[in-house]
């Protein structure tokens, strides 16, 4: 079982070009679900059947999973049994007769502008850490990226004099404008900072950590969460987060959502309009405090 998974990420990785960050999803999900069929003795892809993915699942659910989880779970499990028809392995999919959990839709969390701006004060700018640091909090906040893109950055994606950076995955790529604050941010960083950093003048990625190495994921959020303290924020931060408050905010701006749906990167405008529905709420809640409070 364990050979045909791992033919499934390669195919994954080299016929349908999956971004890294999906295959080390999937593999992650069949990981635990190959542990879970050796306890039930099962080690052939012939004895798959919809009884015992619907067993795992509701072992899942039974270990405090949440539903979102259980639900990547059994869409791993569909697209890998998809993958053993295609090659003539299964006949039939089983899991496609299991309906996928309902998922409580719940409200992005997102920063206050307020405590966006106390977040990027944080970094000492007087130091070459604090520099680099205040850099990708302010490319982060300036274009709602995600963290994996952030740290997939070249130095070529980058265009100061025009004011815009490139994005891309596997599949497309898209321009993102940057304002004022992170193009004078990344300016410094490159010209004063970026070069004491590098071990080796050949690397391209933007960001690097203090070893010359590129900035990883964990890196970043570790500098994330160390600010985030510093600015006695106390809400559980995570770097979707600053791509949650960017969205709000554009929305609560005026920004259009078609506009918006384009510098996320969302294939659906759907996905887009829950910013839309936050900003309402908020006005609602403005309506309702200014009309009854007293003293507003």
């Amino acid at each position: 079982m364990e050979e045909n998974v791992a033919l499934f990420l390669n195919y994954l990785k080299n016929v349908k070009m999956s971004s890294s960050n999906t295959i080390q999803s999937y593999e992650r999900d069949l990981k635990y679900f190959i542990q879970y069929l050796e306890t039930c003795q099962i080690g052939e892809v012939s004895e798959l059947t919809s009884e015992i993915i619907d067993a795992y699942l509701k072992d899942r659910k039974e270990h405090q999973k949440s539903m979102a989880t259980v639900s990547r779970t059994l869409a791993s499990i569909r697209a890998f049994c998809q993958y053993l028809m295609k090659e003539g392995l299964l006949e039939q999919n089983p899991a496609r007769v299991i309906a996928l959990p309902k998922i409580e839709k719940k409200a992005p969390k997102i920063l206050s502008q307020a405590q966006i701006i106390l977040l990027l004060e944080q970094p000492n700018v007087k130091s070459i850490k604090g520099i680099r640091d205040r850099a990708m909090l302010e490319l982060l906040y300036a274009t709602g990226i995600r963290v994996s893109e952030l740290v997939a950055l070249r130095v070529a994606d980058i265009n100061l004099q025009q004011g815009y950076i490139i994005c891309r995955d596997a599949h497309k790529e898209r321009t993102i404008p940057i304002g004022k604050s992170a193009i004078a941010a990344l300016q410094v960083y490159l010209s004063e900072v970026r070069y004491i950093l590098l071990k080796d003048n050949r690397e391209t990625s933007l960001f690097v950590n203090c070893n010359g190495n590129p900035m990883t994921r964990q890196g970043f959020w570790k500098i994330l969460k160390t600010y985030a303290k510093y600015a006695d924020i106390t809400e559980d931060i995570t770097p979707h987060m600053l791509r949650h408050s960017f969205a709000a905010h554009l929305v609560q701006n005026g920004a259009n959502l078609k506009s918006v749906q384009q510098m996320l990167g969302h294939s659906d405008i759907s996905t887009t309009q829950v910013y839309m529905h936050l900003n309402k709420e908020t006005e609602e809640l403005k309506n309702v405090y200014n009309k009854s409070h007293p003293r507003a």
